[in-house]
């Protein structure tokens, strides 16, 4: 599988931050996350799954073990299994985030 300028395929929601699924495997997922200014995903933890964030376009405000940090075009963060983690859009244009975590969430 292959896909071009995934970028052009993020999804937003007024309601709520934006999911696109990307490319799912037996030992990986990939996806988009889409904020539009304000929005959020809240905090969490994935006890068994490390993931990736990789910033497309936009800034925002990571959130991994507690510590807070601003991000932009290109960054890249790690959130390691049992890590709090979360991803907030700070700024005033739309935030697009590749997700990727192993391993993928199970199918129910």
């Amino acid at each position: 599988m292959i896909l071009h300028d995934i970028a052009r395929l993020a999804e937003f929601d007024a309601g709520r931050m934006g999911k696109v699924s990307l490319a799912a495997g037996e030992r990986l997922y990939a996806g988009l996350n889409c904020f539009l200014p304000g929005q959020q995903h809240a905090s969490h933890v994935h006890a068994d799954q490390d993931k990736l964030y990789y910033v497309i376009s936009g800034t925002g405000e990571a959130l991994v073990g507690g510590e807070a940090r601003q991000v932009a075009q290109g960054d890249l963060i790690l959130a390691p299994a049992g890590v709090e983690h979360g991803m907030k859009n700070t700024g005033s244009s739309p935030l697009v985030v590749l997700v990727v975590f192993a391993p993928p969430p199970r199918k129910s």
